[in-house]
Formats: structure tokens, sequence, C-alpha cells
């Protein structure tokens, strides 16, 4: 008889930690190889998470609802081949439940496992991160983020755990506040400074707080949020908070792109056994006008301008609950027209039959929206952090417009369209927002009409 650790896998290279859905086997149960053992879900993706070896469940180290960092034992399975594994596999995963919001992907930081003594919050002077868990039992509890900014965390740099905001709930509770927390944090401190003194800061800079409860009468149905959209909702919440949004606003004559679009399709779809939509041509003239204007395809760290060399295109796709989800396009650079429209087919159709893979969420450095999809003339995006920058394109219509010609000005019918860029303006000033704006316009507006396949 030997004992084999089941650890948490690893879902992709940003995703640090994951939050315990379900048991699917108690300690005594019995346990096949490849058996789902527990379900498991990220800010990307719910998997089922199977058993790596046959034998009898003997400990699960935690319980629904708490959040492990990647790599941490979770279970312990006992076997009859009397050898213990040293190092045992990570068990694959199944997808099953996308669960990426349009503004998704901060960057985590792991919470150790080991109990330590609590420190002060660590203020390093940009947005602490905070687990989904985490927000949904803090807003659970009415505490708004700037109270959150406030308590002490027992994770890595500080980060609040989950252990961490139950014990402050319990503490508000019986009076005790986070000053006094602080305060028992260091004898010697305590002994020579009041508590006022020791308590960490708290910024004072304007953040969102808990709206207050509204009660409901007359006629209504109240309708709880399912686990997905109280992710986009926070995620949402924190890109607004994070990144000072501005909006450009640019139009784009698109007659000679829909023309000849309207003449290839039938072709294309022939020839390469996958449809020609809209969506790969805007792509390639983003990645052409990301090319001319790298620092929209960059990142922020604290003081830091990160420029990103590879251009991932994530491009936003509704699911049929009605949530949305980011599949990334990776190196879309280095794809011709057919590759693009593939992968947008092939990524679109995954995300809609729950049959994402966790890298397929990430990694991206700039996001397409297609807001003109649902008849939307034009949007004004939310950034997909940690990106600066997301363009919204509306629907294309007919409309009269003045055309200039070498016989004068004219009135004809054009298709039309709008597009929109949000951007960050820590980094992304008004000039440089509406010239890339400008420049995608310019790129559909310039498009070949007498393109070959």
């Amino acid at each position: 008889m030997s004992l084999v650790d089941l650890v948490m896998p690893k879902m992709g290279e940003s995703i640090m930690e994951a939050t315990i859905l379900k048991w699917h086997k108690q300690p005594g149960d019995a346990i096949k190889q490849d058996e789902t053992l527990l379900e498991i879900a990220t800010d990307k993706v719910d998997s089922e998470v199977p058993s790596i070896t046959e034998g009898v469940v003997e400990q699960l180290l935690y319980q629904v609802n708490d959040v492990v960092p990647i790599g941490s034992v979770i279970a312990r399975i006992r076997t009859n081949n009397g050898t213990a594994a040293a190092t045992p596999a990570q068990p694959a995963v199944t997808t099953h439940a996308p669960a990426q919001p349009l503004a998704t992907a901060q960057a985590t930081v792991i919470d150790t496992a080991a109990p330590r003594q609590r420190p002060a919050a660590v203020n390093t002077g940009g947005p602490r991160f905070y687990s989904p868990l985490v927000l949904n039992i803090a807003a659970g509890e009415g505490i708004p983020l700037s109270e959150l900014e406030s308590i002490p965390g027992s994770g890595n740099e500080g980060r609040v755990t989950k252990k961490d905001i139950l014990q402050y709930i319990a503490d508000r509770k019986s009076g005790h506040t986070a000053a006094s927390q602080v305060a028992g944090g260091s004898s010697t401190q305590a002994a020579t400074q009041t508590p006022a003194r020791t308590e960490t800061p708290v910024r004072t800079e304007a953040v969102p707080t808990q709206p207050p409860m509204v009660i409901q009468s007359g006629n209504v149905e109240i309708v709880e949020m399912d686990r997905m959209r109280r992710l986009i909702a926070d995620h949402m919440v924190r890109s607004v908070h994070t990144s000072p949004h501005v909006t450009s606003v640019s139009e784009a004559d698109v007659t000679h792109l829909v023309h000849w679009r309207d003449k290839v399709k039938k072709e294309f779809e022939t020839r390469e056994n996958t449809k020609l939509t809209f969506t790969p041509l805007f792509i390639e003239a983003v990645i052409r006008c990301i090319k001319k204007y790298p620092l929209i395809n960059s990142s922020l760290d604290g003081d830091r301008i990160i420029i990103k060399k590879d251009i991932n295109i994530g491009m936003a796709t509704a699911l049929p609950s009605g949530n949305l989800i980011v599949p990334v396009i990776r190196n879309a650079d280095q794809l011709n027209l057919t590759g693009l429209a593939r992968q947008v087919n092939t990524l679109a159709d995954n995300a809609r039959q729950n049959k994402l893979r966790p890298e397929d969420t990430q990694g991206g450095t700039f996001t397409l929206t297609n807001v003109g999809t649902f008849g939307s003339l034009l949007g004004t995006p939310i950034i997909n952090q940690p990106q600066v920058a997301i363009l919204a394109v509306g629907a294309i219509k007919k409309r009269p417009v003045v055309l200039e010609t070498d016989g004068g000005d004219a009135i004809v019918i054009r298709h039309m369209m709008y597009l929109s860029l949000s951007y960050d303006h820590r980094i992304i000033d008004g000039s440089l927002g509406a010239t890339f704006c400008s420049a995608v316009a310019r790129e559909l507006e310039n498009f070949p009409a007498d393109r070959q396949l």
C-alpha cells in the first residue's frame, strides 16, 4: 500500500491558483485512474480534474470554495501497487465552462500554504490583487474596496487570503478594527506606539464603494448572478478602477471591403472549407497598425511600460448564456488571411461549445470586439486588463455620404461603419489613441478591391 499525492494542475502560464467548486469523491471512496475527482474554477475556465491513479481516496486537504495555489497537494490516494510516486504527474484537465470576461487577465501571486504570522498589509503604490473568492466574500459582507485595502494579508507580498478576510469579518463583528489587528502584529511597536501610528495607511484616491441595499417593490423578478457573471462584474469594476478610460471614434467607408468579400466568400469557403467573415479582415488591419504604433500593444507594470513584441489578438465572443469570453489568436501577425479565418472560426466555435482550453484565453495583447454583430452602431468598450487598448467595430450600414470626385462632390450610397478605441490614458494620450483609430479606419477604406485570394 502507498500514498500518491494529487497536486493542483497548472492551467496556463498566468494562472497561479484555482478555486475548488465540488469534490466528486470523499475519503474512503474508490476511484479509478482518469476518473473525475473534483471540479475547479479559475478566472479563465472551469475544469474537471481526474485522478492520476487507481485506489481509494485517503484524504482531501481542501474544502469547497478554498483558493488553492497551483502545485499544492490537494488530495491523497491510497494505492495497491506498493510504490509511491516521488513526483506525481499533473493530471490532465477537461474544460467545460469558460469563464473569461471581456476584461480580465490580471497578474496573480501565489498564496503560500504554510501557516505564518500575519504581516501588515503591503501597499505597493498600485492596486492590490484579490481573488474572485475574496471579492465575493467582501461584496456579500458589504465591505467596499477602500476597506478591503486596509485588511492585513498573510499571503505572499501581503495578499489577502480567504482566511484573512473571514478573520477580519469576525473581528469586525466582535468590535475589533483593522487598526488593532495591525498594531497587534508587533509587540515591540505596540509597547511604544498607539494603534493609530501602527495602522497601515489607506490610499485616499476615489474607489468604488458597495452600493446601498435596494428594497424592491412592485412586480419584479430577482435573478441571482451566476458565477461567471459575478466574475465579469468584478473584472469590469477592477478595469475601470485601474485604467482611466478614454475613447476615440472614427468612421470608415468599407464599401470596397464589403464588395470584395461578397465576391469571394463562396469561393473561399469552397476552397478552404471555412467561412470568411469580416473579423479576420478587421484583424489584418489592426495588426498592420499595431506594427506602426507598437505602444498600443503594451501593458503597464507600476512605472514600467512593457511593450509586447508578440501580437496576440483577443476576440470577444458571445456565449449562448449571454456572457462573453475572449479567446486569443496567438502570433496573429504571422498568419495569412486563411490562417486568421480558421483561427477565428475555430476559437468562436469552441467557445460556444465550451471546448476552449485554458491556454486559449491566455496572453492577449490587444482585443477586438465586434458590437456590430448585435446591430450596434457604436460601443465604448472596457479595457481587457492588463492590456491598454480595445477596439470596437460597429455595424456596417448603407448611408448617403458626400464623395469627392474629379468632377466635383457627389452624394452617393456607401457602406459605412464606426470604430471606437478605448485606451488607458496613463500611457496612451489622445493624440496616439485617435491616430491609431484613424489609421485602422484608413486601412479598411483603402482595402484593395482587386485583391487576389
